[in-house]
């Protein structure tokens, strides 16, 4: 019964629900599914974890990336059964469509560059201490 309630849970939530019908479409990383959902990474973040911990989607290093997919469903027959029916749920979602949509604007190569930080500026000058 654990595992039905931690699917029936993930699924509970509106931003992972939209998560999984963007997986359905293409492999994403962090930063585009941030993009594209308007939200905080760590958000995100754990809008994922959640659905790993349920079986829902899966992850795997590429690089600098960690990408994410729709699991397999091997994990549990109840994560199985919803993202087969899932594929077939809220087509016609206004949300989801316009979504969608977007996807093929949101790529990684322009969103995910990341800036220099404080701390790695920092690290590359000279230190004012260092000098005198």
């Amino acid at each position: 019964m654990k595992n039905f309630i931690r699917v029936m849970k993930a699924l509970s939530d509106p931003n992972r629900v939209t998560i999984l019908k963007m997986l359905q479409h293409r492999v994403m990383c962090v930063c585009e599914i941030q993009a594209a959902l308007g939200l905080a990474q760590p958000t995100v973040s754990k809008h994922l974890q959640i659905l790993a911990n349920a079986g829902l989607v899966a992850s795997e290093k590429e690089g600098l990336w960690v990408n994410y997919r729709l699991a397999d469903g091997g994990r549990s027959p109840y994560a199985a059964t919803l993202l087969g029916n899932l594929r077939h749920w809220l087509q016609q979602d206004p949300e989801v469509e316009r979504l969608l949509g977007e996807l093929p604007k949101i790529q990684r190569e322009d969103i995910c560059k990341r800036p220099p930080t404080e701390s790695r500026l920092r690290s590359n000058s000279r230190s004012p201490i260092a000098a005198i």
